[in-house]
């Protein structure tokens, strides 16, 4: 299970509620001098945010951004790691 992995880094990284959003969890990163965190895919979040109910795309990731990405919990808050869309162009 995702947390026991997340647990065995022996921190007190904080990982989203509900259990469902463990799905968008996609590694730790060990951060030197700072407690090791659990990285979550953002894309993911919405994904799962709009499986449990909260709305269309948009409304999902008005949740995510406000409620997730932009909620700060402590030494042990969460990444979020943010992909670059394949389909854009690059610069």
């Amino acid at each position: 299970m995702i947390r026991n992995f997340i647990a065995d880094f022996g921190t007190k990284a904080a990982v989203w509620e509900p259990v469902e959003y463990d799905e968008a969890i996609v590694g730790v990163v060990d951060r030197c001098g700072f407690s090791a965190v659990a990285v979550y895919d953002y894309d993911k979040l919405v994904e799962v945010t709009m499986e449990l109910g909260s709305g269309d795309y948009e409304e999902a990731v008005e949740y995510v951004e406000h409620n997730i990405a932009g909620c700060f919990v402590g030494e042990g808050t969460p990444m979020i790691l943010y992909r670059p869309n394949e389909n854009e162009e690059s610069a």
